[in-house]
């Protein structure tokens, strides 16, 4: 729901916290859930640890609107379906995000949330959807390689971030 998006946001920053340079992270220096080669295809140009690390909310806050909440079509899912696809995307990848959603509702699983994806969301129990859908991107996170090194962070994010789209129905 268009509503949303600010509290989605604030929500999905305190999983991502603050600057990590993980040596096992594919994703490598991150800031407030933002890698460093996500910020310079947004800012245009490379940029150094020094910005990565002076990343503030309102920095990143178009980025994730753009590149994420607005591709899931974030505006128009039912609340906390909106958020808990959001962090899905986020932490998966937009696509990805969206093949969870159209494998729970039956549909096309072609990675790109449209007409025909929101229609079959509709009849759905919001309660009922976002647990298949965690259960998906929880069975997805145990098979990645790196889910010793991320595993136990993974699981937590992926059953807090149930109970919070629980809530937000």
């Amino acid at each position: 729901m268009r509503e949303n998006f600010a509290e989605a946001l604030k929500k999905v920053l305190e999983h991502e916290g603050g600057f990590v340079n993980h040596p096992n992270d594919p994703g490598g220096m991150t800031n407030l859930g933002i890698t460093k080669a996500v910020w310079e295809e947004h800012c245009g140009h490379r940029v150094t640890e020094k910005v990565m690390r002076a990343l503030t909310p309102a920095d990143v806050a178009p980025l994730y609107k753009r590149k994420y909440w607005d591709k899931i079509k974030g505006d128009e899912l039912p609340s906390g379906v909106d958020y808990l696809v959001f962090d899905a995307a986020i932490n998966s990848g937009p696509g990805r995000a969206a093949k969870w959603l159209q494998g729970v509702v039956g549909v096309e699983q072609d990675g790109g949330i449209g007409p025909k994806t929101l229609a079959a969301v509709k009849p759905y129990s919001a309660d009922e959807l976002i647990k298949d859908y965690s259960k998906r991107r929880l069975s997805f996170m145990m098979d990645l390689p790196t889910w010793d090194t991320f595993g136990k962070g993974w699981s937590r994010r992926v059953n807090e971030v149930e109970t919070t789209a629980l809530k937000m129905v």
